[in-house]
């Protein structure tokens, strides 16, 4: 039998909050955040669906991501390198990934459902194409924050 979760959609405002608390969120919104940046925090962030074509969303996000000072983790189909970066084929038991943003069709996404669970990061990043409810609902059920969101315009947004 199948259980049936309501999916709750978290806005970004509330995925900082579940993360960082209200002190930090008020300091951040008093500090006139969306024209004076005044806290950054570094993210290390797993891309899945890492590539080494410059023509593909996974390999800009690399790019994006270093250039805004976050490190970054690449796991992808092929080996290969982004952003000074290797690919790694095999699933690598990484500590510390604040983030993972995936660039796989949920058809591919089952088997990184446990690897990306034992990872333990506090939030998965769902870009277009990539949204899959079943695995949104299992993250919830261990409290980390599923986001449908592009990362690419979360970064040029200072949303990330």
């Amino acid at each position: 039998m199948l259980k049936t979760v309501f999916l709750k959609r978290f806005s970004l405002k509330e995925t900082f909050l579940s993360i960082f608390g209200v002190n930090k969120m008020a300091a951040i919104e008093n500090s006139n955040l969306h024209h004076q940046p005044k806290l950054v925090i570094m993210k290390r962030t797993l891309i899945i669906g890492a590539s080494s074509n410059p023509s593909r969303y996974a390999y800009l996000a690399a790019q994006k991501l270093k250039n805004y000072g976050h490190p970054i983790l690449l796991l992808g189909r092929r080996k290969g390198s982004a952003s000074g970066e290797e690919i790694h084929f095999e699933k690598v038991k990484w500590d510390d990934v604040d983030t993972v943003t995936l660039y796989i069709n949920p058809s591919h996404q089952t088997e990184y459902y446990d690897y990306i669970i034992s990872l333990k990061p506090k939030r998965v990043i769902f870009n277009p194409g990539t949204e899959n409810p079943e695995f949104e609902n299992m993250l919830l059920d261990k409290n980390i924050i599923p986001i449908e969101a592009c990362t690419l315009v979360m970064l040029s947004t200072g949303q990330f």
